[in-house]
């Protein structure tokens, strides 16, 4: 299906949102996998991919990290935009395969890297990163790092749907969108989402 904010992007994605969720959720946690975040367009990525195909020399020509790539929907909407490359990644063991199965759908290819690549730097000219500021050791562990790709000349956009843990300063305001989303996973229907330019270096 293709998440409503983002037609232009199909994808495999849960049709069963809240039962898929508590169901998986308490059943990974038993065995110590992650909740399947990858099985839903959370409203940042939506917002960020929304962006990307509205406004492609973002992306076009160059390469492009999409970090914590869930489901591959920015990926596939860089690929779509006109990026050189393309790298989703994610540390969800399911992701690899969720991801090639949704660039099978939109007729793009993207590589995949399975590693915690925070503190890294393969030297991407953008990174792309649609709701990650959830979790506060995440977050405490994503500003630095972006804040020296920053530094050494890429472009960091972030997309957000005012998750708790999002810096309160160093970010510039490029677009927001009213994305319409799941209330049994958020805490209303549509969820004013913003996207960010890291502006800190």
């Amino acid at each position: 299906m293709a998440p409503p904010h983002v037609p232009e992007v199909l994808l495999h994605l849960a049709d069963e949102a809240h039962d898929l969720w508590l169901r998986t959720e308490e059943e990974l946690a038993e065995i110590g996998l992650p909740p399947p975040f990858w099985a839903f367009a959370w409203a940042g990525g939506q917002g960020l991919a929304r962006y990307v195909l509205d406004h492609p020399t973002t992306v076009r020509g160059k390469r492009v990290l999409d970090f914590a790539s869930g489901s591959g929907m920015v990926a596939i909407a860089a690929l779509k935009a006109g990026a050189a490359q393309v790298i989703a990644a994610d540390i969800d063991p399911f992701c690899k395969t969720v991801i090639t199965l949704n660039l099978e759908a939109n007729d793009v290819k993207a590589d995949f890297l399975d590693a915690d690549c925070i503190d890294t730097d393969e030297g991407w000219d953008v990174v792309l990163a649609g709701d990650v500021f959830y979790d506060k050791p995440l977050a405490d562990r994503l500003m630095p790092w972006f804040t020296s790709l920053k530094a050494r000349g890429a472009d960091i956009l972030v997309g957000d749907p005012g998750r708790a843990y999002l810096p309160k300063k160093g970010l510039q305001s490029l677009a927001v969108y009213q994305v319409p989303v799941t209330r049994a996973l958020e805490d209303a229907e549509v969820k004013r989402t913003t996207v960010w330019r890291w502006a800190a270096a």
